[in-house]
């Protein structure tokens, strides 16, 4: 590990948040999707503009972003909390629609087991 690299990872996180530990939307968890809106980033951290830029060609996962950025999740979700809170990101939170019904899981659970047997 580079001295850069050990510097970087003491500091880093805190400094990145502005010293926050929690977002100001706790809608983010790790397969909650994030799509760009197009807003110019000017003005924004080095970070904030690396995440509006992964984010400008479609949607990513908080998970997806972290890798990317080498970042916490909970680094991440903050600077995307406030990239949405700043016009820069909409988020994609799965509705009722998009979840299994219990007949589906149901159905899914008995094909398992008679795969099984």
């Amino acid at each position: 590990m580079t001295a850069r690299r050990s510097r970087r990872a003491l500091v880093r996180p805190h400094v990145v948040t502005g010293g926050r530990a929690h977002p100001s939307r706790n809608i983010f968890d790790l397969v909650t999707l994030v799509a760009g809106t197009g807003r110019a980033a000017a003005g924004l951290t080095p970070e904030k503009r690396r995440i509006a830029a992964l984010c400008r060609d479609g949607a990513l996962s908080v998970a997806e972003i972290a890798a990317h950025l080498a970042l916490p999740i909970s680094v991440t979700k903050v600077l995307v909390s406030d990239l949405v809170d700043s016009g820069h990101l909409s988020p994609r939170v799965p509705g009722p629609a998009d979840e299994p019904s219990k007949i589906e899981i149901l159905q899914e659970v008995l094909d398992g087991l008679r795969a099984r047997l």
